[in-house]
């Protein structure tokens, strides 16, 4: 049987909703091309976009500028010179640099991290030169300027010691040069037995010979000097070795009584080639030390009691204005005052 098919007819209503539709959509979609051609916000997006920014406004501002220090003088001076950029810099939220040449001094004996600022990238930058006296002022705390170079020498507890541990992390001995230091130590004897206590002696001679009496009015220490603060160690400790670097070892040998069995001339002396020295210094328990800021570091880093010498200059020595011994010393270092009779003569 054959069957007919009635005809199809789209129901008006249907259309018109087909056509509502389309026409929705393609008005949404040239309004979004719109907004984002001219940036225009979507009204639901504006809560969600206000709490990003306040969020980002919340972070801390990121460092601008750049801030570094003069290299001067050999290893104290440059671990000075590299704390009170350390410190400087983190006061006053500011990015530090080194310049290579404190790099290339530090580096191989500590794990330092301020990155380096190169030569020829320091040469282009517009500096603002800003001296630095040797102790801390209130005004290092806002110092103005982006483009900061800190000229000077300073080293002084009073800048950097509420880091102590940080500057500490700051000037750890690489494993090789420790271990070095501590495998020396190991094999020492007093009187054919292992000692307990070991004291690192620094005695700051070479240029100071001359340039103390000569322009400082003041002295470097002396034979009896080093008697009363090795005597100060035995008569705490009952079995200590003192453990003597200097750059005159000469000197030293001469001077220093060595007859109970308790000194070891370790140092090499050599000035240019520090390591060794300061890492023997660094691993004893206790200091010994003169003038200068070789063994002041060395004594910083080392901990324990801290033997030094004190007013090792005239009242009216130039030398005055420029070191505060206060600023210097920490103030649980003890201090066995020089002879300065050499000086009264003439």
């Amino acid at each position: 049987m054959l069957s007919t098919q009635a005809p199809f007819f789209f129901p008006m209503g249907h259309f018109i909703l087909f056509v509502f539709v389309a026409s929705t959509i393609f008005h949404i979609q040239q309004r979004l091309a719109k907004i984002q051609r001219t940036g225009e916000l979507v009204p639901a997006m504006r809560p969600a976009l206000e709490t990003m920014e306040r969020t980002t406004t919340n972070q801390p501002p990121v460092p601008r500028g750049m801030w570094t220090i003069n290299a001067v003088g050999r290893l104290g001076n440059q671990m000075g010179e590299y704390a009170t950029l350390y410190a400087l810099a983190k006061m006053n939220g500011r990015p530090a640099y080194i310049p290579a040449r404190m790099h290339d001094a530090l580096a191989p004996i500590f794990r330092i991290t301020l990155p380096v600022l190169h030569g020829d990238t320091a040469s282009r930058i517009p500096w603002r030169n800003y001296h630095l006296n040797d102790w801390m002022e209130e005004r290092y705390r806002h110092i103005p300027g982006d483009y900061v170079r800190f000229i000077g020498t300073p080293c002084s507890w009073t800048v950097y010691h509420h880091l102590h541990e940080e500057i500490l992390q700051e000037f750890t001995l690489h494993d090789h040069v420790r271990e070095e230091a501590q495998k020396f130590l190991r094999g020492l004897q007093v009187n054919g037995s292992r000692p307990s206590t070991f004291v690192g002696v620094h005695v700051r001679r070479g240029d100071y010979v001359r340039i103390m009496p000569q322009v400082w009015k003041g002295v470097v220490a002396d034979r009896r000097y080093l008697e009363k603060a090795l005597d100060w160690f035995r008569a705490r400790y009952s079995s200590v070795v003192f453990v003597v670097t200097s750059n005159g070892m000469a000197w030293c040998r001469e001077n220093i009584d060595a007859s109970r069995g308790d000194v070891v001339f370790a140092g090499d002396g050599k000035e240019g080639s520090p390591a060794k020295d300061f890492a023997l210094l660094t691993q004893c328990n206790h200091t010994v030390m003169t003038i200068g800021t070789f063994g002041i570091w060395a004594a910083y880093l080392a901990g324990g009691e801290t033997i030094y010498l004190a007013n090792y200059t005239l009242p009216d020595s130039p030398f005055l204005k420029v070191f505060k011994p206060e600023a210097a010393f920490l103030p649980e270092w003890i201090g066995i005052p020089a002879d300065l009779s050499p000086l009264l003569k003439h």
